[in-house]
């Protein structure tokens, strides 16, 4: 193989991996299938920038990019597209919403920008909505930081953070109004995750990615507290409230 690496060794590659003498689980895979490895692998290229390692971001890049040539194949296969028809989509569309780049508009701000870039967006697909677009199955934070984003295009959002504070305070005061009896739980919950995430929101703070350092943190630390009560030839589960309460103060002054 050549030394200059190429997009189209890769689809090649995978061209033969689901030919008749290729591999016989590539050869099974449907769009379907392949589903779940394109969140994992998502997520596994979140990791790495998180964790400021280049070289296995290099790596997870890659994974990514055969998940995308792997359904360009599906595809072609079934005589929709190929990857070129991929590659001249993703070209067209940068061209087209780069107006301030490649045309003549004048932009004096991201949010400019961004404002273009919906608009444009909407003209393409002959949408109405300002918040169409949003596809249904994004996991629930990311979903609803999209939709308030949208809608905070077009004018509709807090002119300042404290607004939004406000508002979890508000959310808060009506779920325990619903457990008292005069609500529903669950719609109220709702409520308060979808005000918290408008506040990550107005602070430029991905909830998804602040809900996961957090979870990360609490693993940490709840790690600590078992490994110090096996230490200590105790069991959590049957230690009191207060001692726990101790190792997890432990756990936080060092992790």
């Amino acid at each position: 193989m050549s030394d200059e690496y190429t997009c189209n060794q890769l689809v090649e590659i995978m061209a033969k991996l689901r030919g008749p003498q290729g591999c016989p689980w590539d050869k099974e895979q449907t769009h379907k299938s392949l589903e779940r490895y394109l969140i994992e692998e998502a997520y596994e290229i979140i990791d790495t920038i998180d964790n400021e390692d280049p070289n296995h971001l290099k790596e997870e890049l890659g994974d990514m990019l055969l998940q995308v040539v792997f359904h360009a194949q599906l595809a072609s296969e079934a005589g929709e597209f190929n990857m070129h028809d991929v590659l001249e989509g993703i070209i067209t569309k940068l061209i087209r919403r780069h107006p301030h780049v490649f045309g003549e508009v004048e932009v004096t701000s991201t949010q400019d920008v961004l404002v273009n870039w919906e608009e444009i967006k909407r003209q393409e697909k002959k949408e109405v909505s300002a918040i169409a677009g949003i596809p249904k199955s994004l996991p629930a934070l990311v979903y609803a930081y999209k939709l308030q984003s949208k809608a905070a295009r077009v004018g509709f959002d807090w002119e300042e953070v404290g607004g939004a504070l406000e508002k979890i305070a508000e959310e808060v005061e009506e779920l325990k109004s619903a457990r008292a009896g005069q609500g529903q739980v669950e719609e109220e919950t709702g409520d308060l995750l979808f005000a918290v995430v408008n506040v990550a929101r107005h602070l430029d703070i991905d909830p998804e990615l602040a809900l996961k350092s957090a979870s990360d943190k609490f693993e940490s630390r709840f790690r600590y507290m078992e490994n110090e009560a096996q230490k200590k030839g105790l069991d959590l589960v049957n230690m009191s409230l207060e001692e726990k309460d101790r190792l997890w103060d432990e756990a936080k002054e060092k992790r």
